[in-house]
């Protein structure tokens, strides 16, 4: 793992946001923001390259420069490039590179908490193992997640103010596309690059020359 900003001070109780970010929107950020009343710092985890998926469309390089202009002004949020794209190994990376840090968490919302607890891990690293690792902490979505009661200890409710049910970056890209509003899901300091990126004359142009 690699950290974008390498003079980040991540302090005594980090989360790891990870995800694709194909783009940013409001609600990856109003999660980071939520989380801050629990841990020190946020990093937006934006994998190397994913275990299920490829980068499609918007590239490694360009999705981390949209990141850096999302998170220019918060101090304390910062980006982690990580190896691997399963979160024990997010996790596991970041513990080998900051040894000091007090807790790590998964930052994530209820549906993605389900798939993390109930994935068929191999018997070697249950999700029971993995817990000693990281905590998760999950914010609500389309309802509260409750967990098990023997990992309960180690999973956080993070209690947020606002609705993201319906915001997601498919809906942003659909929207874009259609010619839709879509600049009330996306944060203001990237809207430009934002509009740039997903603008059907670029997605059409970028088509015609991978052909």
């Amino acid at each position: 793992m690699e950290i974008a900003n390498p003079e980040f001070t991540t302090g005594n109780a980090v989360a790891l946001l990870p995800g694709s970010f194909h783009p940013p929107t409001i609600a990856h950020l109003g999660l980071a923001q939520a989380a801050l009343a629990r841990v020190d710092t946020v990093l937006f985890a934006l994998p190397r390259a994913f275990p299920h998926k490829t980068y499609e469309q918007v590239p490694f390089a360009t999705r981390l420069l949209v990141l850096q202009n999302l998170i220019a002004a918060h101090p304390r949020f910062a980006i982690a490039l990580p190896t691997g794209g399963l979160f024990a190994e997010m996790a596991r990376e970041f513990r080998a590179l900051r040894p000091q840090t007090r807790e790590i968490f998964l930052l994530c919302g209820r549906d993605a908490a389900e798939r993390i607890v109930a994935w068929p891990y191999p018997e070697a690293d249950p999700i029971e193992r993995q817990l000693n690792d990281f905590q998760l902490l999950v914010a609500a979505r389309d309802g509260l997640y409750t967990p098990p009661p023997a990992l309960e200890s180690r999973i956080v409710t993070l209690p947020a103010a606002a609705n993201w049910d319906e915001i997601s970056s498919t809906r942003v890209r659909h929207a874009i596309q259609a010619s839709k509003p879509w600049r009330h899901l996306v944060p203001e300091p990237i809207h430009e690059l934002v509009e740039s990126l997903y603008s059907p004359s670029r997605l059409d142009s970028r088509n015609v020359r991978s052909r």
